[in-house]
């Protein structure tokens, strides 16, 4: 009796070059697209995002600001007139300023207590008549290289000084990094090598829970409990109910979950075979931790301390509530550098929490804040960059690779 394998019937099978094509899978293909537009997505994003601050930033830079002087015109003005008379309220007219009154411009040649001598029709604009009452605005140039040495920040007056925002947003980024670096990685370090994977599996979804709490509750408690906190500690006297610290040390708190995460992730990737290796030559638990597992992970710690100090950087309620709603304008060899300029304790506003509460009020399309929120969101953007550049140099850095 004959045995039929299939073996044998596939020994017997003809083999072409059309059976060895490719079969179509439709269900493959769809999701490969899918997933392609995805990331086609992703990156118009990310380049739309690029363009809007980009083009933004560079009308504040290039094209003529016009800002109002709270100053009006005393009496009626015809369009034969070179001397105006203003009132004595707003900002001070000075000789050479560039005006405006309603679409004509006009630049200011003499000034004799408040009779202004301006010549008509500048910059190719109609002379015109215009009644009493009427507000004077004044054209500003905002200059690169002063916005990025200034240390004054105040729209209105035409001072662009980035410093006093960029002063703010480094003291609580900094601030919050000096305590989620070590309490996050305190807490990978125990999940990782000490905790049971019982504990291990319950600590860790309660850490991840304190990432889902909205940060504007952690923005009051900032100031209901530790702005009172440091306040008893340091003195009321010392320590402003809006300040720099409470604000840095919350955003720190609200970070852990993220640093401890990302590192935890991080030292238990790292082979066993490591570990074993080191208490195989006498190394405690504590020595093998911190001089095998540590170092082993210090890309993926690395990564974690970037995404969690961009975190810091782009937090918006906790110090838009906490930490001040003015910037902290100061002039270097005027104000006191550990006293005033650097003192944590003092009230200072961050890019984020600026551009949050100019942006929430009566703000005009295409004025001249309404661009500067975009340069600063471009600071923003280039700050955030540069760290994730640095990042992924000590990532390949660092980096092992185990087989």
């Amino acid at each position: 009796m004959a045995t039929h394998t299939q073996a044998g019937t596939f020994a017997q099978t003809e083999i072409t070059a059309l059976s060895l094509r490719k079969k179509p899978r439709i269900g493959e293909m769809l999701i490969q697209g899918f997933l392609f537009l995805c990331g086609i997505l992703s990156i118009f994003t990310t380049l739309g995002i690029v363009y809007i601050l980009v083009t933004e930033s560079f009308a504040l830079f290039s094209r003529q600001q016009w800002q109002p002087t709270n100053k009006q015109i005393a009496a009626a003005v015809e369009p034969g007139m070179t001397e105006i008379e203003v009132g004595t309220s707003g900002a001070a007219l000075y000789v050479g300023d560039v005006i405006r009154l309603t679409n004509e411009v006009m630049v200011i040649t003499a000034i004799n207590d408040n009779i202004i001598i301006v010549e008509r029709g500048a910059q190719g604009t109609t002379p015109d008549a215009y009644a009493a009452g009427l507000q004077i605005s004044r054209a500003r140039d905002v200059n690169v290289i002063d916005t990025l040495t200034s240390t004054n920040w105040t729209p209105q007056l035409g001072q662009f000084g980035i410093w006093p925002l960029l002063y703010g947003t480094l003291a609580t980024s900094v601030i919050a990094m000096f305590v989620a670096l070590p309490v996050g990685l305190a807490t990978a370090i125990y999940l990782s090598e000490y905790a049971s994977e019982k504990v291990r599996s319950t600590l860790k979804p309660i850490l991840e829970i304190l990432a889902g709490i909205p940060t504007v509750v952690y923005g009051f408690f900032a100031l209901a409990f530790m702005t009172p906190l440091l306040r008893s500690i340091f003195g009321v006297d010392n320590v402003q109910i809006f300040n720099v610290m409470s604000a840095g040390i919350v955003v720190g708190i609200l970070i852990v979950p993220l640093m401890s995460s990302m590192s935890e992730d991080a030292l238990h990737a790292v082979p066993r075979a490591l570990r074993e290796a080191a208490y195989g030559l006498g190394g405690t638990k504590l020595e093998v931790s911190l001089k095998v597992v540590t170092p082993a992970a210090l890309s993926g710690i690395a990564a974690a301390f970037v995404v969690s100090i961009s975190r810091a950087i782009g937090e918006t309620m906790v110090v838009a509530i906490a930490a001040g709603s003015g910037p902290k304008n100061f002039t270097f060899g005027r104000d006191d550098l550990f006293g005033f300029i650097l003192n944590p304790f003092l009230s200072a506003e961050t890019m984020t929490g600026h551009i949050v509460r100019i942006s929430g009020g009566d703000l005009s399309y295409d004025s001249i804040d309404y661009n500067s929120l975009f340069a600063i969101g471009l600071m923003l953007f280039l700050m955030t960059l540069l760290l994730n550049i640095v990042a992924r140099y000590f990532v390949n850095k660092y980096r092992e690779v185990y087989e």
